[in-house]
């Protein structure tokens, strides 16, 4: 199992440009044919949903598509996928309509590894709702989940758990399911964001034991959007706030407005293009997206190896705090006696881009005391041994 980079490369125009990008964590470089995709679909014939004539008949068979798409992607029902504007967009409408069941000494519990998309909609929502929040706190030390705090936050009053299935700054990979199962066993749902963890895996939903999986096709090759999975059982329990005549139906209940089809065929177009990077003599979307991933992965582990070794070379000078033993390639690392927005500068004036910032991960930073910008690196399908040694001949060139 292979990926043919050089092949893969070429989809990309972004890349002509001879930049390095390792900025993946916030938006990966879009390959052309999602972006032909979505100009062939923009440009008709199209018209809203319906069956009268072919642009009509257009938009049907997008939508059809899309939810085809990542019902193969995240392994789940067609008819349990929701479009949204992006993940958080889509976090704060589930925190509303769920906490439409919440009374007061009800309880949720967040998580302080989380991109704070996964913490605000929740806490707001409880206070709305009179409920009470409880944390899982973080392992300074190792950089993961304290479980004996979950143990502590869970109760038979706990109503829902939002955990990350990896860390967007810190690539840390908490036991989703290990906590989904304890969830479970009071009486909770589980919401999963797993916007930085599909980038980099194969998800399957039902075996992380999720409720609600939320992602961000913009963060492996599609489109900003965002999407949703669920089982159709647990949306048809849900009732959003919607214009009277929108249609009930799930999940369309959800998607409020006209759907923007252009965006979901690059979306669908994405998939595609992931199943497609190394399908080997697979059949199945669903086949072809396994080999593709499995082979990703073993792609950016020898990255990560390469990288990682490069960094220890440069001593002290660089502290990288990532340290789960199961982690996404991401690393977050600080510059001894140096100001990381500075290192971001240096490396760009190299055509190098690794950002500097917090990366909306407010509860992390705050648990590990970092109260300066730190310097993110991931690693993306299109990343080449070539641009990880730039990487680092720009960090020791800085250090």
């Amino acid at each position: 199992m292979a990926i043919d980079l050089t092949a893969l490369r070429a989809h990309f125009p972004s890349l002509e440009t001879g930049l390095a990008y390792f900025d993946g964590p916030g938006g990966t470089q879009t390959p052309r044919p999602v972006a032909d995709a979505i100009a062939t679909t923009l440009t008709g014939p199209l018209s809203n949903r319906g069956s009268v004539g072919p642009s009509e008949r257009n938009a049907e068979r997008v939508v059809a598509e899309f939810r085809a798409a990542y019902a193969d992607l995240l392994h789940m029902p067609a008819n349990g996928i929701v479009h949204g504007r992006s993940a958080t967009q889509l976090t704060y409408d589930f925190s509303r309509h769920l906490a439409k069941g919440w009374t007061a000494g009800d309880e949720i519990i967040v998580s302080r590894l989380d991109h704070d998309s996964n913490i605000r909609p929740w806490i707001q929502a409880a206070e709305r709702a009179g409920a009470t929040v409880r944390w899982i706190e973080i392992d300074a030390e190792t950089t993961e989940l304290d479980l004996d705090s979950f143990e502590r936050a869970l109760s038979s009053r706990t109503r829902l758990v939002a955990v990350t299935a990896a860390s967007n700054v810190l690539g840390t990979k908490p036991p989703v399911r290990r906590i989904a199962d304890r969830a479970h066993e009071v009486g909770a749902l589980v919401y999963v964001d797993g916007v930085h963890y599909a980038a980099h895996h194969l998800v399957d939903v039902p075996a992380l034991g999720a409720d609600l999986f939320v992602s961000s096709p913009y963060k492996y090759l599609g489109p900003h959007c965002g999407v949703l999975a669920a089982a159709p059982e647990l949306l048809e329990t849900l009732r959003p706030d919607k214009l009277v005549p929108s249609t009930d139906v799930v999940p369309e209940r959800f998607e409020f407005g006209t759907l923007p089809y252009e965006i979901l065929a690059g979306a669908t177009a994405a998939v595609d293009f992931l199943a497609a990077m190394d399908p080997g003599t697979e059949t199945s979307r669903r086949e072809r997206l396994t080999h593709s991933l499995d082979s990703l992965h073993e792609h950016e582990l020898t990255l990560r190896a390469r990288l990682e070794e490069g960094l220890r070379a440069l001593g002290d000078a660089v502290a990288v705090h990532s340290k789960a033993p199961d982690r996404t390639p991401t690393l977050l690392m600080s510059l001894a006696g140096r100001d990381a927005r500075e290192a971001q500068i240096h490396l760009a004036a190299r055509d190098v881009v690794a950002p500097a910032g917090s990366f909306y991960a407010y509860e992390p930073f705050t648990a590990l005391k970092f109260e300066d910008p730190a310097l993110r690196v991931g690693l993306a399908p299109y990343n080449t041994t070539a641009d990880v040694d730039r990487l680092l001949d720009g960090l020791a060139d800085f250090v």
